[in-house]
C-alpha cells in the first residue's frame, strides 16, 4: 500500500513541473535573414538618399516580397565591379541591382522570377498627347548612340533619329524644343523624366516598353531554398499588384 502512495505522489509532483507541449506554448519559428548587395548609384532603381538610406524601386519591391514570403532583408551597398564575385564568394545572400537576366549570366549563377520589364520607352513633353513611337512620324526622336533604343527608332517608319553621345544630352535638347521625344531604359527615363527637379515638370513616360529586357534577383548558383523563397515572395506581390503600385511610384 506504502508503494502505490509513494507512486501517486511522486506523479502528482511530475505532472506539476511538466508544461503541456500545446501549439500556444510552442516557441515562434525564427524568421530567415538574408543580406542582400545593391550598387545604389542607379536612381530610380537603387540610390542613397539624403539621410544615408538605400532607397528606389528595388529596395520597396524586396522588402515587399521578403514581407510576403516570411523572411527579413538587410541592404548591403556594393559597388558594381565586384559584385558578382561577391555572391559566389557567399559574402551576401542575393542581388538586387538593376541586373538584366541573361543566357551568360545564367551559366554562374541563378536567377528569381522576372519582376520587371526595364526596356525601351518612350519620354515626351508633357503637352504632347502622343503615346506610341509612330505617332511621332515626321519628328526627331532622341536616343543614346548605339543603343537599343537609336535602333528602335531607326525601324519606325517616318521618324528621324537624333543620336547622343551622352543621354542627358537629348533631354537638354528636348527641353529646348529641338527634338519630339527620347526612346531609353525605362529606369533612366524615370530618373530624367520624374525625378530630376529641372525636368520633372515638364516631361512624362507613355506608353508600355517596346523591348523586352528584364531584370532578375540573383542568388548563388544552386541555392534553391532561397530562390524558391523569393519566387514564393515575388509571385504574392505580382498577384497583390503590390509591384505595379511600386512602378507607379518610382517609374511613372
Amino acid at each position: 500500500m506504502k508503494i502505490f502512495r509513494i507512486m501517486a505522489v511522486l506523479f502528482v509532483a511530475v505532472a506539476l513541473f511538466v508544461v503541456p507541449m500545446v501549439p500556444g506554448n510552442a516557441p515562434a519559428a525564427k524568421k530567415i535573414s538574408i543580406t542582400v548587395a545593391t550598387d545604389a548609384t542607379w536612381p530610380p532603381m537603387e540610390m542613397v538618399d539624403e539621410n544615408k538610406n538605400i532607397v528606389g524601386f528595388d529596395i520597396d519591391f524586396l522588402t515587399a516580397v521578403a514581407n510576403e514570403a516570411g523572411f527579413e532583408v538587410t541592404f548591403k551597398n556594393t559597388a558594381w565591379d565586384g559584385i558578382f564575385a561577391g555572391i559566389a564568394a557567399g559574402k551576401y545572400d542575393a542581388i538586387i541591382s538593376s541586373v538584366t537576366i541573361t543566357e551568360e549570366r545564367q551559366k554562374t549563377m541563378d536567377f528569381s522570377l522576372p519582376y520587371i520589364n526595364a526596356g525601351q520607352i518612350l519620354v515626351v513633353p508633357k503637352e504632347s498627347e502622343v503615346v506610341k513611337l509612330a505617332e511621332l512620324k515626321g519628328g526627331k526622336v532622341g536616343a543614346q548612340i548605339g543603343t537599343t533604343g537609336s535602333f528602335e527608332i531607326k525601324k519606325t517608319e517616318g521618324v528621324e533619329l537624333k543620336a547622343y553621345d551622352e543621354i542627358g544630352l537629348a533631354f537638354e535638347d528636348m527641353a529646348a524644343g529641338r527634338i519630339n521625344g527620347i526612346v531609353c531604359d525605362t529606369p533612366v527615363a524615370a530618373n530624367y523624366a520624374l525625378q530630376r527637379e529641372e525636368y520633372k515638370e515638364k516631361f512624362k513616360i507613355v506608353g508600355e516598353p517596346f523591348t523586352d529586357e528584364y531584370y532578375g534577383i540573383v542568388v548563388r548558383k544552386g541555392n534553391k531554398k532561397l530562390l524558391n523563397l523569393i519566387n514564393k515572395g515575388i509571385k504574392a506581390v505580382q498577384a497583390k499588384g503590390i509591384d505595379k503600385q511600386l512602378e507607379n511610384k518610382w517609374l511613372r
